[in-house]
């Protein structure tokens, strides 16, 4: 259900925001998923070819035979970062041993976002700050446009252009060349 589809069938207005009871988001499937932000549904930013493309080869690379003894890589997966806000990454990483949650509630060592051209800095920071306030250790924003990475850890967002991206504590990299080779094919 979008949230259009959500205001329509409760007789609300399409174009106002408005607030739905936190049942409400949990007791419902919205296509595609929202997140949800103090009792706000926020659509999200889907469907494009190369943020598709993108996304499954982090899945490919991330899922590599070595890489699941130490890790779980999931797509769009519900993450609770706040008692009243549920964020979906593109994108969690989760150590092997973390708990299988339905939604998730303890922190991924990585949260990824693929950057879609409607994407604001805005909405994008306020994204990475919920991911890192929950205890995420690292954040990678993948911009399509210009083949870069942004790696956010704490306060510190640096971007990189080339070279290896690494997951924290562990034996798992990637090139930035070897992720982007998808939108060259």
């Amino acid at each position: 259900m979008t949230r259009r589809e959500h205001n329509a069938a409760k007789g609300l207005p399409l174009a106002t925001k408005t607030l739905i009871p936190l049942s409400d988001y949990l007791g419902h499937s919205f296509r595609p998923d929202c997140d949800y932000i103090d009792g706000e549904l926020q659509e999200r930013n889907l469907g494009e070819l190369d943020h598709s493309d993108l996304q499954t080869r982090l899945i490919e690379l991330l899922l590599r035979a070595g890489n699941k003894t130490h890790i779980r890589a999931n797509s769009e997966l519900r993450m609770q970062v706040k008692p009243t806000r549920f964020r979906i990454p593109d994108v969690c990483v989760l150590r092997r041993d973390a708990p299988r949650e339905q939604i998730v509630r303890t922190p991924p060592i990585l949260c990824i976002e693929v950057l879609s051209p409607d994407d604001t800095v805005k909405k994008t920071r306020e994204q990475v700050r919920d991911f890192l306030e929950m205890g995420v250790r690292e954040v990678w924003i993948l911009d399509p446009a210009t083949h870069t990475a942004t790696l956010c850890s704490g306060s510190i967002a640096t971007e990189q252009t080339g070279g290896v991206l690494r997951i924290p504590d562990l034996p798992i990299e990637f090139s930035l060349a070897e992720i982007f080779s998808v939108l060259d094919e």
